[in-house]
């Protein structure tokens, strides 16, 4: 016995079909955006005391880290300070002293990431936390070349500084930390990463600084992966634009995009120890999905565009 299906009667089916679709693809399209609104506006913040009475901040003296020093400490966190400049990491030690007076410590080690070896980099560090409980490390230490240009013009004492600083550092600094928080089965570790890396599918003009960026994105991936089950939380931090020096080179400033370093670092702090990729200040995330609509070939020629008349401009200076 056979049956058969009208014309009518098919076309009704895939109707039917095609709605159902539409509706699930809805469905999931809604509860994407619920979910982003939860994280981004309503989700608590993890208590990182539990983590570790103290957190380790590269860079620290400057824009991004300064403010995650000082936002750390006001959640009664005792910091160790990274920089290379003995008299930013005292002024910058005193200013949090004077601000959260007797409910933190602050401890300071000099180390000039771009200079020293890795190993050297790795037993500073491990002589300056010896007998603290360092729960949370901050990888936020970076450079980028002193205005765009192309790699032949890049000088080669730059060039080897860029990677020293973005990513041998950060990889030493963390080979360092990650005993005591083994042995404690706990800890947190937040790689500042870039969106010139990730948002955009390249970065003219600035190709060492992305692609060591790029760097920190996979280093993450990895670690999570390596340390989730051993109590260890691993993050990058994919912040677009943050007024700080870095991108005053570009002749940007505060907007409504562009957060101060004291706006991104809230946003920053309640998002530790959640997703191994993020981006944790709000519009930041909107410019990011606006940015994926567009076409590579669109995004590649106004990037260029853009900062070429940047290094033109330096140039001529």
């Amino acid at each position: 016995m056979t049956f058969s299906r009208s014309p009518m009667e098919f076309q009704d089916f895939i109707l039917i079909a095609a709605c159902s679709l539409g509706f699930i693809s809805l469905c999931k399209t809604c509860i994407r955006f619920l979910k982003w609104v939860w994280v981004s506006f309503f989700r608590p913040a993890k208590n990182l005391n539990e983590y570790g009475s103290w957190a380790l901040v590269t860079g620290s003296t400057d824009g991004i880290g300064k403010a995650l020093a000082f936002e750390l400490a006001s959640k009664g966190i005792n910091l160790v300070l990274v920089g290379r400049s003995p008299s930013k990491l005292e002024a910058t030690s005193n200013e949090i002293r004077e601000m959260f007076a007797g409910k933190v410590d602050v401890k300071g080690i000099v180390i000039d990431l771009a200079k020293f070896s890795g190993e050297k980099i790795s037993n500073m560090v491990e002589d300056g936390i010896k007998g603290l409980d360092v729960g949370i490390l901050i990888n936020n230490a970076g450079m980028g070349s002193p205005y765009p240009m192309f790699l032949h013009e890049v000088e080669s004492e730059v060039l080897e500084s860029l990677v020293r600083v973005n990513m041998d550092a950060a990889t030493w600094v963390t080979r360092a930390v990650l005993p005591g928080m083994l042995q404690k089965k706990k800890g947190a570790i937040v790689n500042i990463g870039s969106g010139s890396s990730m948002a955009v599918p390249a970065f003219p003009l600035g190709t060492i600084y992305a692609s060591t960026k790029a760097y920190m994105a996979m280093f993450s991936r990895c670690l999570s992966l390596e340390y989730e089950k051993r109590g260890i939380d691993v993050q990058c931090q994919v912040p677009l634009f943050v007024a700080t020096k870095l991108i005053r080179r570009l002749n940007d400033t505060a907007s409504l995009f562009t957060p101060t370093a004291e706006m991104y670092s809230k946003a920053s702090i309640r998002c530790i120890g959640y997703e191994h990729i993020c981006t944790p200040y709000w519009l930041h995330s909107v410019q990011w999905f606006l940015i994926q609509r567009l076409p590579d070939a669109l995004l590649n020629w106004y990037l260029f565009e853009l900062l070429n008349k940047s290094r033109k401009r330096r140039m001529e200076k």
